[in-house]
């Protein structure tokens, strides 16, 4: 499959494979995208740095990826040599036979999205995409909609098994600064829509907003509040830009009381009112 027809938000049909280059990659530096549907890639050669929900990482040479449906990204930087396969399964598609996908959700995968794999196993994923690649272009296809759901669960269990085997993606023990951090990055991304108070965070985790703060910033360097801020602003972002649906819903549904408290929030962020940036 063409690189340029890697989709931007879903799958138009249950599953596409193919190979992403650089150029490709940089079309989500545009502006954050909700990523509808499940994502494998492999990162085959060259570096990228995004930003997955709410933390940016950096995907190197030989790394393993997984985004989940629901996942907002956005590409900081690609290098001109990046080369990506991937094996995208559309969102209908997930949800009728993700039988397992909720057991990916461990917690070396919520926080660290990515399995890096030894020189043998990234040949054996070169391997394994260029011989699916052919089944499925063979006249008659060797692979069905009902033999692709049987590889969509091999692909779930290997990807879960890598990542739990492997050294680079155990966690490692952790102080309890690092434990809150965590706790904290995962219930903003469950509530920042309602949730826009540091207070209902530190209810939420039974601890003082005080403590919180001071804990939050020594483990990242970034205060509790921004790490709510940025969790609306990717939101607000990816629908001004992807949907035509007005600006007062966009803020009703990110738990603003009116249009104008929405509008002051994201200018003071961002430098321009949600209209212009939307008509930017």
């Amino acid at each position: 499959m063409k690189d340029d027809k890697i989709p931007l938000i879903d799958c138009p049909i249950d599953y596409i494979f193919g190979e992403a280059s650089g150029k490709v990659l940089n079309e989500y530096g545009r502006f954050p995208c909700q990523i509808q549907c499940a994502v494998y890639a492999f990162m085959k050669k060259g570096s990228a740095r995004a930003t997955l929900n709410i933390t940016q990482y950096d995907f190197k040479e030989n790394d393993l990826i997984y985004v989940k449906p629901g996942s907002f990204l956005f590409v900081q930087e690609c290098s001109e040599d990046a080369q990506l396969n991937y094996i995208v399964f559309s969102s209908s598609f997930v949800d009728k036979n993700a039988y397992g996908i909720r057991r990916l959700s461990f917690p070396s995968q919520i926080y660290q999205p990515i399995v890096k794999l030894t020189p043998e196993q990234a040949e054996v994923i070169v391997q394994f995409t260029c011989l699916l690649e052919t089944a499925i272009n063979s006249t008659p296809t060797m692979i069905s909609t009902d033999r692709m759901v049987h590889i969509f669960n091999l692909i779930q269990q290997t990807y879960f098994e890598l990542a739990t085997s492997s050294e680079s993606a155990k966690l490692q023990p952790q102080d309890r600064k690092t434990e809150i951090y965590q706790e904290y990055n995962n219930l903003v991304l469950q509530h920042y829509h309602e949730w826009h108070q540091v207070a209902s965070y530190a209810d939420a985790m039974h601890i003082t907003v005080p403590h919180l703060c001071s804990t939050i910033k020594a483990a990242s360097g970034h205060t509790a509040s921004d790490i709510i801020a940025d969790a609306i602003l990717m939101d607000a972002k990816a629908q001004l830009k992807v949907t035509t649906m007005p600006i007062k819903e966009i803020a009703m549904r990110l738990g603003f009381e009116n249009v104008a408290f929405f509008n002051r929030f994201f200018k003071s962020h961002v430098g321009v009112t949600p209209r212009a940036y939307r008509n930017d």
